[in-house]
């Protein structure tokens, strides 16, 4: 428990408490268990003193010194935090819900450390231990992660956008979700973490220790952005932003023709249990698939990002089932683009658009497949779709620029 004479200056207020510990340097504030909800506290000297178990929620430490201070098991439950110096702390298993750390100074130990919801915009976290702390949902923009222990961690959906986490540790932490636009991961150790369906625009992943990480569906296009562009590898969502931002580098293309197959389709939840299951096919075939969702309202410059997109591609299969966009986006690209390899299929059970009779004139532009089910669909996917792609591809790149159909046109639609 605390000490009674300890827990009654503090309790005169900030500036007698102060003057008290400036007039005392050698005592040790035993403030452990104390219960100061709401409590102001703005500005406090708390250096050094045992707050094990107090109970801080909605407290306001604002500016407040921590230094080496011991918070262990202690409830800063939307606590103001902003500005406070948390250098040297322990924080093991401290609840931070929802407390507002901007700017705080956490070069602390948050072992095991909830902060869920928390607000820790331009905090300093620099050589924190934050294992196993829970930052689910928590506002990290722009905080300074460098060199902090963030194994195990959980942040899902947490906002890292501008984040600092270079040379941090986030071996099999939970980013999930995460927001990671524009964060610095060079160097960090991302072993075994789940990076499944987080935002990577723009994300910085030099000499990043990628071993085991989950990359699934990362999101390489910003939260602005109406179209949701997705791959499924860090690096590669680095090169597409850069190659994007930056036409010189579109001259290193021919690195990775080999491996991506660009997926057009529309992501209405019958049809995406469709392109993920091709999507899934091709990757157990070592090629890289990148889908492009045209559920959503199209920007103008999305005629012009598919066709970068699909020039850096092995090959393009445009699923033509309920996408009128898909046709308006091939009718813009095909007969500009002889080297796209495109494979269009469409189920059985509709018929080719009529507009597409002017698409399907173009050499490289292979007949239809349609399938029955999604079943069929992938046990044809080889001979139907990525064999067909692949040789007209090499014949092309071996210079028969006008190499027929394998078929005739009257009989491309194979029911």
């Amino acid at each position: 428990m605390a000490d009674k004479y300890h827990l009654k200056m503090l309790r005169r207020g900030v500036k007698a408490w102060n003057k008290w510990r400036s007039e005392n340097p050698r005592i040790l504030p035993d403030l452990q268990k104390a219960n100061l909800p709401s409590a102001d506290l703005k500005g406090a000297n708390l250096a050094i003193a045992n707050l094990n178990g107090a109970n801080l929620r909605a407290a306001n430490l604002q500016r407040a010194v921590l230094l080496a201070a011991s918070l262990r098991d202690a409830s800063l439950v939307e606590a103001n935090l902003e500005f406070a110096n948390f250098w040297d702390a322990d924080l093991t298993r401290a609840n931070l819900t929802k407390a507002r750390l901007m700017s705080a100074h956490l070069g602390a130990n948050l072992s095991r450390a909830n902060l869920r919801g928390a607000h820790c915009s331009l905090a300093d976290f620099l050589s924190a231990n934050l294992t196993l702390a829970n930052f689910c949902n928590a506002d990290l923009v722009g905080a300074d992660l460098s060199e902090t222990d963030l194994r195990n961690a959980n942040l899902k959906k947490a906002d890292l956008e501008e984040a600092n986490l270079s040379r941090a540790k986030l071996g099999d932490a939970n980013l999930a979700s995460a927001n990671l636009t524009g964060a610095n991961l060079n160097e960090a150790d991302l072993t075994n973490a789940n990076l499944t369906g987080s935002r990577v625009y723009g994300v910085s992943v030099w000499d990043t220790n990628l071993s085991g990480t989950l990359q699934s569906e990362l999101v390489i296009t910003p939260e602005s952005e109406p179209i949701n562009l997705s791959v499924d590898n860090l690096e590669v969502a680095q090169f597409f932003y850069l190659l994007l931002e930056n036409k010189k580098i579109r001259d290193v293309i021919d690195t990775i023709t080999s491996k991506v197959v660009l997926i057009l389709g529309r992501f209405t939840p019958e049809r995406k249990l469709v392109l993920d299951a091709i999507r899934n096919e091709l990757r157990k075939r070592n090629y890289v698939p990148m889908l492009f969702d045209f559920a959503k309202p199209k920007s103008r410059t999305t005629v012009e990002t598919i066709s970068i997109l699909a020039q850096m591609a092995r090959f393009v299969i445009a699923d033509l089932t309920d996408a009128r966009s898909v046709l308006q986006e091939l009718q813009g690209i095909v007969p500009f683009s002889p080297s796209v390899i495109v494979q269009p299929i469409l189920l059985a059970s509709q018929e080719e658009p009529g507009m597409f009779e002017h698409i399907h004139k173009y050499p490289w532009v292979l007949p239809t497949f349609c399938y029955p089910d999604q079943a069929t669909l992938l046990t044809d996917l080889d001979q139907k779709v990525i064999s067909p792609a692949s040789r007209l591809r090499q014949d092309r790149a071996c210079g028969h620029a006008d190499a027929p159909h394998p078929r005739k046109r009257a009989d491309c639609c194979e029911k």
